[in-house]
């Protein structure tokens, strides 16, 4: 064990390591669901150019389908995984089919107060119906536990949530950016009726990319039911924080959203260590600078 000293205008005090890298590790679970809710709401945009303020309460859905299937099926967290997703991955397909085909041409703000005055519907329904205290869920078995690194100890569960939320969103990344089916996304954004002389069915691909940014949030849900209480208000804490994170990382950048995401995690959990009093702030000063620095954000394009 050793003890970081940091300098007087910081606080002059010293703090043990085992405290540093537990915040470390803190930061970077909350940077995984950063990365993919961000990740999410960055295909969205960049695909409809909606501005899916709906994602939180999404994110939401995805832990109660898991708690649900848990309570009435008895399916376990992994069949949850695969599941839940997918279930509301379908329910923001319909949503799509319903509601947002018909905003794609009209400004921004149409498609923000729709999906926001969505989010408010599915959170009160949900409030009605289980309350506003918070549900608890079994974390699996099989990630119980943990190691002892020597410097810390690493929970498997949270060391599981960091390892799949890198994998899924540097698998999108390489879909979206490096294969076919990227490509068609990437040129249905910029000129849909070509990508249609081809023979693609544009609004089919934007209806499933809706639900595929859907069930990323998720599957950010299910993996957050264990570690969080499941609670209709889990979506409303932490959406404004991810859309910082995404205008940080610029919208509709996929790489922007997954190093914003991690990064800001990090920054966020040493700013506890540091400078308590500054980390429920430090992302949106962050976002304040880099607007007036670069206003596309540190990964998007100036249009």
């Amino acid at each position: 064990m050793f003890e970081l000293c940091i300098p007087e205008f910081l606080g002059g005090r010293c703090i043990p390591s085992m405290a540093l890298f537990s915040q470390l590790l803190i930061g970077l679970i909350n940077g995984s669901f950063y990365a993919l809710l961000s990740l999410g709401l960055a295909v969205i945009f960049g695909m409809l150019n909606i501005i899916n303020f709906s994602h939180g309460a999404q994110y939401m859905m995805g832990a109660f389908v898991a708690y649900l299937l848990l309570q009435h099926l008895g399916l376990n967290y992994w069949m949850a995984l695969i599941f839940a997703p997918i279930i509301v991955g379908a329910i923001g397909v319909a949503m799509e089919r319903l509601f947002l085909q018909w905003l794609y041409k009209l400004d921004h703000l149409y498609g923000l107060l729709l999906t926001f005055g969505v989010a408010l519907i599915i959170e009160g329904m949900f409030r009605n119906q289980f309350g506003s205290s918070g549900l608890p869920y079994q974390m699996p078995e099989a990630l119980t536990g943990g190691q002892n690194l020597g410097f810390m100890f690493l929970p498997n569960y949270r060391a599981w949530v960091i390892v799949a939320s890198l994998t899924v969103c540097l698998g999108t990344w390489f879909i979206i950016e490096r294969t076919k089916l990227g490509s068609y996304l990437r040129a249905a954004t910029e000129n849909p009726a070509l990508v249609s002389a081809f023979g693609v069915n544009v609004p089919r691909m934007i209806t499933l990319t809706y639900g595929f940014g859907v069930a990323l949030a998720a599957f950010a849900g299910v993996m957050a039911a264990p570690i969080y209480n499941v609670s209709p208000q889990m979506g409303a804490e932490l959406i404004i924080v991810v859309f910082a994170v995404v205008v940080i990382g610029g919208m509709g950048s996929i790489m922007g959203a997954i190093v914003t995401g991690f990064g800001l995690g990090v920054i966020e959990g040493l700013t506890k260590v540091f400078l308590p009093e500054w980390s429920n702030t430090v992302i949106f000063i962050i976002m304040a600078i880099v607007l007036l620095v670069r206003p596309a954000g540190l990964f998007g394009r100036r249009t």
